[in-house]
């Protein structure tokens, strides 16, 4: 019965290194794609960086600072019972490649 436990273990690890095996190679082959489109079209756009560095430079209000940095500082404050959830969230995130 162990025999037969080992075995179906064995079946499910290569399985699931060909999954990953396949995925890496599709992400591989998307980030190339996603590469190629985006210089075709900074090749079709031309850049607004000129246009940006030659236009003059507002100026915010000092109460309008004073509101988004207080915005800031409220969303970068983390929630006191959510710590264990976004620990999950975080791992969720994990590509192997």
């Amino acid at each position: 019965m162990t025999g037969n436990r080992v075995e179906e273990l064995e079946a499910t690890v290569a399985e699931l290194e060909s999954t990953v095996d396949g995925l890496t190679e599709e992400l591989v082959e998307a980030k190339e794609r996603i590469r190629v489109l985006e210089s075709e079209l900074d090749a079709e756009t031309p850049s607004r960086a000129a246009e940006s560095r030659n236009a003059p430079a507002e100026e915010a209000a000092p109460d309008e600072v004073e509101e988004a940095a207080s915005e800031a500082a409220k969303a970068d404050a983390p929630d006191e019972g959510d710590e264990d959830a976004d620990d999950s969230d975080e791992l969720d995130d994990i590509i192997v490649a």
